[in-house]
């Protein structure tokens, strides 16, 4: 991120906090009385920091700096769930989508994109591999494609519950209506993860074509919480237009909803996409998110993502060196796996792929963690 002086108020969504002064030192980033090991230390305490040192901290970090804020989140990640690592096992079962995010390469507008569906037959074989592999967590995965009706998404939910009832299923299918939510839930669904993407709506109109809400998003994550779903959220880092106010936002809506787990990673662009010229987000500034929301949130579910081992290829073991403790292999069939795409050059070969997962324990194993046969769910 850009180093920033705020000098202002950080925004509207600041009014009414009192304004804070700052000095710029050339080749010094940002000051504003504390030093980032304070600041570091002063979070992991309290579990909170004024927003203006939470900006000094996002934005001006040197090596130090990241080897403190790195060491105190792995402790707390260590306090709360030991060295486990949980895997959820990851089907992307349809890449048709109603939306037209300018930002993912499965807009509907993307006419480049080879789509497909899976049946229920399909996704219950994916399973059943996956089960023999170890993973007792199911993350269903699809753009908001209209073909999955309540009651067909509901049918296959009730067949992997009755078929694999010692496992979490996990839903990611976007936004639907509170009764929607409620049918699946009853159909057997544990979780849900909705990325809101941006907390600002501003940020988010950028982001969005004129028929997408940021206030329906917001009400669908309401509604989960409200249901009893162990919710998820995230954001993309880097992401076209996104400012350190932009972050701060997001990481007082994260405090605010407690979600049981958080998504987030660099933003990479799709060349189908109107965003096909933006700069990616970088591994540093996500894995310097990841520690800041493991020390704000200790006991929240972190993944570190496919698109960290994307544009690293140590990425995901950094993301557990930073503070999280998931990872989410594709147990998608293979014909598919390179249809899904959200962003360029997508992990979907060697080591993303379940049948490697012997490789990925030993990735694990490789920075201290050990992956486990276990639903993995968040602590109370």
């Amino acid at each position: 991120m850009n180093t920033i002086c705020y000098v202002r108020r950080l925004g509207q969504m600041m009014s009414g906090r009192p304004e804070m002064s700052c000095r710029h030192l050339p080749g010094h980033g940002i000051f504003f009385g504390m030093k980032n090991t304070e600041r570091i230390q002063e979070l992991y305490k309290t579990r909170t920091l004024p927003d203006a040192e939470m900006a000094a901290l996002l934005t001006d970090m040197n090596s130090d700096d990241e080897a403190f804020l790195y060491e105190l989140a792995s402790n707390v990640r260590r306090e709360k769930y030991g060295r486990e690592v949980y895997l959820r096992g990851l089907i992307e079962f349809t890449n048709i989508c109603r939306n037209d995010c300018y930002y993912c390469g499965l807009r509907r507008s993307n006419g480049h994109a080879d789509r497909y569906r899976l049946s229920k037959d399909e996704i219950l074989t994916c399973a059943r591999m996956g089960y023999g592999l170890g993973f007792r967590t199911f993350v269903l995965q699809g753009g908001e494609d209209p073909y999955f009706t309540d009651e067909r998404l509901s049918e296959i939910v009730a067949a992997l519950r009755a078929e694999f009832p010692d496992c979490a299923i996990t839903l990611s299918v976007g936004e639907r209506s509170k009764e929607s939510y409620r049918l699946l839930k009853e159909a057997g669904a544990d979780r849900y993860l909705l990325r809101q993407e941006t907390s600002g709506r501003g940020h988010y109109r950028s982001l969005h074509p004129a028929d997408m809400s940021f206030d329906n998003r917001r009400r669908c994550l309401a509604d989960l919480k409200e249901l009893g779903y162990q919710v998820g959220c995230g954001i993309m880092v880097g992401s076209p237009g996104q400012t350190a106010d932009d972050i701060l936002e997001d990481l007082h809506f994260m405090k605010e909803l407690q979600p049981q787990m958080i998504g987030i990673g660099p933003f990479i662009p799709h060349r189908d996409t109107p965003f096909a010229g933006e700069k990616a987000g970088s591994v540093q500034d996500t894995l310097h998110l990841l520690a800041i929301i493991r020390l704000m949130l200790p006991s929240v579910l972190l993944p570190a993502t496919t698109a960290l081992g994307t544009l690293d290829p140590h990425g995901r073991e950094k993301g557990l060196q930073a503070g999280a403790n998931v990872i989410m292999p594709n147990l998608s069939p293979a014909n598919v796996r390179e249809k899904y795409l959200l962003y360029d050059g997508k992990l979907c070969t060697g080591d993303e792929a379940a049948e490697s997962v012997r490789d990925m324990k030993r990735r694990i194993a490789s920075v201290g963690y050990e992956a486990v046969v276990s639903r993995g769910d968040a602590l109370a």
